[in-house]
């Protein structure tokens, strides 16, 4: 005699038991991606580990001075003279970067020197006043690319 109530249980039980496997499988398969990330990781710290030593390898002084020697007659390098090496602040700015000058400044200066003498001189009762206008600044002209920032530098002390 099975009632309705047992075959309710049933199908909670069935339900309950496919929703502990599906979390499982989810579960192992977020596992599994963790351990093949893992396995990239320690890769890619084993390639850094390898470079590191194959740079060093590379820019030892002896070996470098040996391929100075071997291509000097190519190469025609020149020790640098200490006097030679500057600090990135001291160097003067690019012709790209020296701002452009604010056009309506230098005339607004202009009117104010000129400006006393036209208070002097005011409209008449019925004559019209002409609107004040701001003046647009002069687009810059680009220079040509030949010479643009070339700047030289010199020692420091």
């Amino acid at each position: 005699m099975l009632r309705t109530f047992d075959f309710v249980l049933i199908g909670v039980m069935t339900a309950a038991a496919a929703v502990t496997y599906t979390i499982k499988h989810r579960a192992e398969l977020k596992l599994e991606e963790v351990h093949r990330l893992e396995a990239e990781i320690k890769l890619e710290k084993d390639t850094i580990e390898l470079l590191k030593a194959d740079w060093a390898l590379q820019s030892q002084p002896n070996r470098l001075e040996r391929l100075v020697n071997t291509y000097n007659d190519e190469l025609k390098l020149q020790p640098t003279d200490s006097t030679a090496l500057v600090h990135a602040r001291e160097l003067p700015m690019l012709k790209a970067e020296v701002p452009v000058p604010d056009v309506t400044e230098a005339k607004a200066d202009q009117k104010h020197a000129t400006g006393a003498v036209a208070s002097a001189a005011k409209p008449a009762a019925g004559a019209k006043v002409a609107a004040k206008v701001t003046p647009k600044p002069v687009p810059r002209v680009e220079e040509p690319e030949d010479d643009t920032d070339q700047i030289a530098t010199g020692s420091v002390e």
